[in-house]
């Protein structure tokens, strides 16, 4: 939720309006509430200096500071992502009748290059799976159980951390997500996930005790977090940790490259294309398409490498 509206400048009140609107009509997550809010922080700290307000500004005093964001080194991809935080703010402005115009309009985004999602390989999946395996005790059973449901159904690392234990059916088959936006989606699970998961729900009930609150009780990844339920840094941590231990160097093994794995994996073997949106909750099948250019490269690499008439420098003295 966002924060209570807050009394102060004119800026403050409507940066806090947007907000609002944003969480009622879009049910935005909290964390992409804050992005907004450090977005606008940013906007309005540049324009300061220059003794100007956001909600006056121009088209050329939006333009400063995205020239201001490239040469201070931030990628042309943030640099989009802001400024579509900042045209939304001013469709708001000029949609409220707080301006007349919109300064944005008339801005073009940053050239950006398509940058592909990076993967693990099977050989590499299957290593993390036997080196968690290896982990003992209700912990090791529970890190099992992540990695088994992340690789089987793709999930976003916050659904997956922040799950409900009345998200898992009864036959622990499927999985009831609540995705962005609040769309709800039913993701089938694997036999190795469900496997997983009966294993590791005894030792979840025993680990929590008679003195377990109905709030760690709620979550089928419970922790002593703020939240009642595991927390997206701590999976990630255990993940770079376990990928230390399987030989796999750490800063390509994440949540989110478990989540390309499995999108990328499922097209390899043949799923179609709409099917492995709905799984990833995607609203715009154009998002699901980036997995096809995964593909793509990895086939011109393979022929390129292998194939018999592809083309290789030639050898000296031939």
């Amino acid at each position: 939720m966002v924060k209570q509206r807050a009394e102060g400048p004119p800026m403050a009140r409507h940066v806090e309006t947007f907000l609002e609107m944003l969480a009622a009509e879009r049910g935005l997550s909290r964390n992409t509430l804050e992005a907004y809010r450090r977005d606008l922080a940013d906007l309005a700290g540049f324009l300061a200096a220059a003794g100007t307000n956001p909600a006056d500004a121009d088209s050329q005093a939006l333009r400063d500071y995205l020239e201001h964001l490239v040469k201070g080194g931030l990628s042309p991809r943030t640099s989009a992502r802001r400024l579509s935080s900042l045209r939304q703010f001013y469709r708001f402005l000029n949609a409220e009748g707080i301006r007349t115009d919109d300064p944005s309009s008339v801005i073009d985004s940053p050239r950006q290059g398509r940058s592909l999602p990076r993967i693990l390989n099977e050989v590499e999946i299957e290593c993390l799976m036997l080196q968690a395996r290896r982990h003992g005790g209700m912990k090791g059973l529970r890190l099992i159980a992540l990695i088994e449901l992340l690789y089987a159904t793709g999930l976003r690392v916050s659904e997956l951390v922040g799950l409900p234990l009345s998200a898992l059916s009864r036959d622990m088959t499927y999985l009831r997500v609540k995705g962005k936006g609040g769309r709800e989606r039913l993701v089938p699970l694997s036999d190795p996930a469900t496997e997983s998961l009966a294993a590791y729900r005894p030792a979840r009930t025993a680990s929590l005790g008679s003195k377990a609150g109905a709030e760690a009780e709620k979550w089928l990844f419970p922790s002593r977090s703020g939240s009642g339920h595991l927390t997206r840094h701590r999976f990630g941590q255990m993940l770079k940790q376990l990928a230390i231990e399987a030989g796999i160097e750490a800063e390509r093994v994440s949540p989110h490259v478990l989540r390309h794995a499995f999108a990328t994996h499922l097209l390899d073997h043949g799923a179609d294309l709409r099917s492995v949106q709905q799984m990833l909750g995607h609203a715009d099948i154009s998002t699901t398409q980036i997995y096809t250019h995964v593909q793509s490269e990895r086939l011109k690499s393979l022929v390129e490498q292998h194939h018999p008439l592809a083309r290789h420098p030639a050898k000296k003295g031939g």
